[in-house]
């Protein structure tokens, strides 16, 4: 049960207010994860032809791959920016910044000129605005899952930190979806793509430039918000520090490392099941891929994701009743499992290639990792805030989930690529499990976080390097 400084912590939040969190947290995370996916997609499908050397076709994807993973190198960079921001001033104006930050980015890729226009000039400027966007979402996902744990009902709190996390199948399903219905209307074909088509030409960049549309009506909706209860009253005890990373590297590197690594095996499964495995399906057969059509493939995505989206709230709902860890304990194993079980979805033997591919099987396999994806992911934004007290939360539970993002994701399509083209994507699936292991370890040696009070300290903390004065 929840102690009653717990319920102290939230009970200046009315029902009317938790909607308005609710729909803040979750617009805010959907806009960022549409803009870091459709990046993502780019990445595979389109970068390679327009931003880099014309030559092997391998060696395009491994250099689109590697700027695809240097926003992942900037998030650890941008929770600590935004983190020390957050701990100080406050949850709301840090999470406005960032998602400026992340708008402005992605609307500019979407004018960037191509290799052929400006020569290297145009990769280089793609991997700083991609490591603008790392910055941006490095700040965003810790915000918003404060903003939700911090003003959720008592006992209620995987339940309420479920909704920021919603944001990434949503920006996810509208990203792909997006891009499809453009590569439809546009007859684009990526298996037999020409320079000279349309969608190569100029449709591509429409998802970027429309998704400046997006990021006003998610200012709008944050700029409305007030300051959480629990940080408000962290001010009024005097409890902000001058360095919020200092006091998290000396008083909380275990629960860094902790929360890097738990959080590991989501990163890699989801990163396999949406950016790896696109290239993988879609490549073309004599360069080691399946010769799936991008569109065909897309549809079995899309319908997959739906599964990580149920996935998520069922989670959130399970780890109020059974606990994180424990929750978090079954569904690694499973991915584990899972990892051993991808030579048997994936080999060409058994899944076929080209227009012999079984769509049926592939659909299978996505749904069952879209749907682990889910289960693990959700309970995530409760979990990572859990270890942290209040002047450190931001900055920690930010620094933590955004570590676990270079291990985890910045490396694994880059990984995964070269494992199947050099060993077959059975070995993909044992590097999974890999990742997985190494989540399964770190919740086991963790303690439960579920009842812990949000709205206290360590003593320490309390009485140690703490600024009495305002900002």
């Amino acid at each position: 049960m929840q102690n009653q400084s717990t319920a102290k912590s939230t009970d200046t939040v009315t029902p009317s207010d938790r909607h308005r969190i609710i729909f803040a947290s979750l617009i805010g995370t959907t806009i960022e994860f549409f803009d870091f996916y459709i990046y993502a997609t780019a990445a595979v499908s389109i970068f390679p032809l327009l931003f880099f050397a014309k030559g092997d076709n391998n060696t395009a994807l491994l250099a689109s791959m590697a700027t695809f993973g240097v926003a992942f190198v900037a998030r650890p960079i941008g929770s600590i920016l935004f983190g020390h921001f957050g701990d100080r001033v406050g949850r709301k104006a840090t999470l406005v910044g960032s998602l400026l930050l992340m708008g402005i980015a992605t609307f500019l890729i979407g004018l960037l000129p191509t290799y052929q226009q400006v020569g290297l000039y145009a990769p280089a400027m793609l991997t700083i605005l991609r490591f603008c966007q790392g910055l941006g979402l490095g700040g965003e996902w810790s915000g918003a899952a404060l903003l939700a744990t911090e003003t959720a009902a008592p006992g209620k709190r995987a339940s309420a930190a479920m909704w920021p996390q919603l944001g990434a199948p949503f920006g996810f399903i509208l990203a792909n979806g997006l891009f499809l219905l453009l590569t439809t209307w546009f007859g684009y074909d990526s298996t037999h793509a020409e320079p000279t088509d349309p969608f190569l030409i100029w449709g591509w960049r429409l998802p970027f430039l429309l998704s400046i549309g997006m990021v006003v009506i998610g200012l709008y909706v944050r700029l409305k918000l007030n300051e959480t209860p629990v940080f408000a009253r962290a001010v009024e005890r005097g409890e902000r520090l001058k360095s919020p990373l200092a006091e998290v590297l000396r008083k909380n590197p275990r629960e860094l490392l902790l929360g890097m690594f738990i959080m590991v095996a989501t990163y890699g499964v989801f990163y396999l099941m949406t950016t790896w495995v696109l290239s993988y399906a879609i490549g073309k057969v004599e360069s080691g891929g399946l010769g799936i059509g991008y569109k065909d493939f897309l549809k079995l995505q899309l319908a997959s994701v739906l599964l990580f989206a149920a996935g998520i709230p069922v989670a959130g709902k399970l780890a109020d009743r059974y606990g994180r860890r424990s929750l978090l304990l079954v569904v690694t194993v499973a991915l584990i499992v899972f990892g051993f079980s991808f030579s048997l979805f994936l080999a060409p033997e058994a899944m076929g290639t080209g227009e012999q591919a079984n769509l049926g099987l592939m659909l299978i396999f996505l749904c069952t990792g879209m749907s682990l994806m889910g289960l693990t992911f959700g309970p995530m934004s409760a979990l990572l805030p859990e270890l942290f007290p209040t002047n450190t939360r931001y900055t920690g539970s930010g620094i933590a989930y955004n570590l676990a993002s270079i291990l985890g994701a910045a490396l694994t399509p880059f990984a995964a690529t070269w494992l199947a083209h050099s060993y077959g994507a059975g070995s993909v699936g044992i590097y999974l499990a890999i990742l997985g292991s190494l989540s399964f370890v770190a919740l086991w040696i963790s303690q439960e976080t579920r009842d812990r009070d949000l709205d206290t300290m360590a003593s320490e903390a309390a009485t140690e390097a703490v600024e009495s004065t305002s900002p």
